[in-house]
């Protein structure tokens, strides 16, 4: 029996459960009638809304009001939008009517482009010029100039030094080649003839990316190309950060391009798809067409280099366009069957770098008197065919020329106290570089240190560390750095563009996620001044030559400052490619004395220098008396020119003032001096007659690179070799 107090709690608990009981059914009985209510609602609202969609899409189908409704639809764009759309399409399939339910997506396809546009027209319409730097942009339109475009050779892959490509390329006339207008990439001369894939070759700094960047912008802008659907924009630079991840091409395309999610490219043929794969040269994928899996799926996961080579053969997308931009060395990567058209970017031809100055400056004057100056130095005016060298020689040019105006100025006024650190204006590319490194070393501390200094405060281990990333990534080929082989350089990444104002740093952003940071010279030929500069430190602090640095034979030796230029030589001999060419020049004529006039502080002055000035000169003569090719000839007389020596070609010049050449027995070195003496002449070549020289297998391939540069020189020589 229980007690009296404990069925008291019991009837207590049994009336409290009871009680609570009857609260939840009255509660469960109110939220069931108030469920219905709000449902019934719900119900009538979705109708209406529904209603109102499907009667914007019958609309459409009916081309009613298609411009109004979307400009609507994109304007209020969400996700309860696109699911109506959605539902509306599944429905349609459903009842059997898909040929309705692909008409309507067809229609609405170009809400995506109109996006796409849009986004694509704020990323290309402004231009960095040189070092890029938020804030410090302008709009391309203002500034672009049209470059010389030419039809290429398919088969043709050239491998030498750019500066030598550059250097043969500036002789040859205009008639010659065949012009080819951006705009008219894809459009075939013959009627009958498609193209589906351009290769666009050209060396760093022509102009390849601004060539992509204004067919973009005029495309996003309504003026050019509105046959092409979608413009799908994939950097080499970018998309190697995505080499370990597997994924099917269109989620590829909407993580770039996010605005095209949900858009199927592979269903109607009549959307025109141009994908532009811009820098080649920097791809780090193996691109292995011969071996990769074909492909064909545009959903299925696959690496990145599968879905690239597939695309580029035309197996993913065959309908696609595709535009290949890359410097030449790299363009071997791609089958010459894959490719129908092969394009040159030449650059600014002489015209337009005249226009090029005149444009960056007001003060019309200056610009002449930079024009002028440019003018006096063959070398210097070679390399304006590439902007980028315009903009540094036009920002070294007027720091000098201002420079030495205000020093006028004081002198008028009776203060000479103060000298001018400067030498005469820069004749050679060395003089330039050199320059060039202080000015923007100056530029630096009045920037971020707020130092107004005539003179430079060098920062001896941020150069040691910039100059080691450039000499170690010129030795691998490298013009793309990321984070981590900045930090094997002991580079703080967070600072190199502060305290160098060499190194670009490029951080660009796409479809919400970051995709990396990546770091590059603003033109490989800095690269090569910067690596020689090291090699110059490197022997300095260490007393070691930089290429045999990691060699246990030199551990216990000390080099010297001939040691390092001899081995400087013959690597450059050893390449076949030439792309140590550049820095053996900059490494020659940073040996001269007058060059640490303006790196003093930075630069150690070295013992014995003009003695070393003289014994690399003998070296050099005596490797052109080798049978070296003739490329490599070429470039050791432009290293003795940053010698400043012109023995050979004085020679050379009272030989061809005398016209004794047809007569005279010369030394390789002398044929040799006689084809560079000819290429940098003033007068430009219509016709080479070789009857002026003396007939020898010599004379033929020591003067085999004026022979290409003149029209009607094979003409000659086959009427002399018919001859004989």
């Amino acid at each position: 029996m229980k007690s009296d107090v404990e069925l008291a709690a019991f009837l207590l608990n049994r009336i409290q459960y009871e009680k609570s009981d009857f609260q939840n059914y009255r509660f469960k009985k109110n939220f069931r009638e108030s469920l219905v209510w709000i449902f019934q609602d719900l119900e009538y609202k979705i109708i209406v809304f529904l209603k109102t969609e499907l009667e914007k899409f019958k609309k459409i189908l009916k081309e009613e009001n298609t411009q109004y409704f979307v400009q609507d639809f994109i304007e209020d764009m969400c996700s309860v939008k696109e699911a109506a759309l959605d539902i509306t399409l599944y429905f349609l399939k459903s009842m059997k009517q898909d040929k309705l339910a692909d008409t309507l997506k067809d229609e609405l396809v170009f809400i995506h482009q109109r996006r796409l546009k849009s986004n694509l027209k704020k990323k290309y319409q402004f231009v960095f010029e040189g070092i890029a730097k938020h804030g410090d942009s302008t709009l391309l339109k203002n500034i672009y100039t049209d470059l010389y475009i030419t039809q290429g050779c398919r088969e043709q892959v050239n491998t030498e030094h750019e500066v030598r490509q550059i250097e043969v390329t500036s002789r040859r006339h205009e008639s010659q080649e065949i012009q080819v207008e951006c705009t008219n990439l894809f459009k075939a001369p013959e009627q009958d003839k498609q193209i589906r894939t351009v290769l666009t070759k050209g060396v760093a700094g022509i102009g390849k990316s601004v060539s992509v960047q204004k067919f973009i912008l005029d495309w996003t802008e309504g003026k050019e190309n509105q046959d092409i659907s979608f413009i799908f924009p994939l950097p080499f630079r970018e998309i190697n950060l995505k080499e370990e991840e597997k994924q099917g091409l269109m989620s590829l395309i909407s993580q770039f391009f996010p605005e095209t999610k949900g858009l199927n490219l592979t269903r109607n043929d009549k959307f025109k798809v141009l994908f532009i794969l811009d820098g080649l040269d920097e791809c780090r994928l193996p691109l292995n067409f011969k071996d990769n899996e074909t492909w064909r799926d545009v959903s299925s996961p696959a690496s990145l280099d599968v879905l690239l080579t597939n695309l580029i053969k035309g197996n993913l997308l065959p309908s696609a366009l595709i535009w290949i931009t890359t410097r030449p060395a790299a363009a071997s990567k791609i089958p010459p069957d894959s490719i129908d058209r092969v394009t040159e970017v030449r650059g600014f031809n002489d015209a337009q770098k005249e226009e090029y100055f005149k444009k960056r400056f007001e003060d019309q004057n200056l610009a002449s008197e930079i024009i002028d100056h440019v003018k006096q130095s063959k070398s210097l005016f070679i390399m304006c065919h590439i902007p980028v060298f315009c903009w540094i020689s036009a920002t070294v040019l007027q720091n000098i020329l201002e420079e030495k105006r205000n020093n006028d100025l004081k002198n008028d006024q009776g203060d000479a106290s103060k000298e001018t650190n400067t030498e005469d204006t820069p004749k050679t590319l060395t003089q330039m570089y050199t320059h060039f490194l202080r000015f923007q070393m100056l530029q630096s501390r009045r920037k971020y240190d707020g130092e107004y200094t005539p003179d430079v405060s060098w920062d001896k281990d941020a150069i040691f560390s910039l100059g080691k990333l450039a000499f170690h990534q010129l030795e691998r080929n490298n013009l793309i750095f990321y984070d981590t082989d900045l930090e094997a350089c002991g580079i703080d990444v967070s600072k190199a563009s502060v305290y160098s104002s060499m190194c670009t740093q490029i951080f660009k952003e796409e479809t919400g996620i970051i995709l990396g940071t990546m770091y590059c010279f603003v033109h490989m030929s800095i690269q090569e001044f910067i690596a020689a500069l090291y090699a110059h430190l490197f022997l300095d602090i260490n007393k070691k030559n930089a290429f045999v640095q990691d060699s246990t034979e030199h551990e216990n030796q000390n080099d010297t400052m001939i040691n390092l230029l001899k081995t400087a030589v013959d690597k450059a001999l050893e390449s076949d490619i030439g792309h140590l060419d550049l820095f053996l020049r900059f490494l020659l004529g940073l040996s001269l004395e007058s060059k640490k006039t303006l790196l003093r502080g930075l630069l150690t002055q070295q013992d014995g220098n003009d003695q070393s000035t003289k014994e690399i000169v003998q070296y050099i003569k005596q490797k052109l008396e080798a049978n070296l090719s003739s490329d490599r000839s070429i470039n050791l007389f432009y290293c003795l020119n940053e010698l400043n020596d012109q023995t050979l070609v004085k020679e050379i010049q009272t030989h061809l003032r005398e016209g004794s050449l047809s007569s005279a027995d010369l030394s390789p070195a002398q044929w040799s001096a006689v084809a560079f003496v000819l290429l940098t002449s003033e007068e430009e070549m219509e016709e080479f007659e070789l009857q002026k020289f003396k007939k020898s297998d010599e004379c033929l391939i020591r003067l085999s690179p004026v022979i290409k540069t003149s029209k009607k020189a094979l003409l000659v020589i086959c009427h002399i070799l018919h001859s004989s």
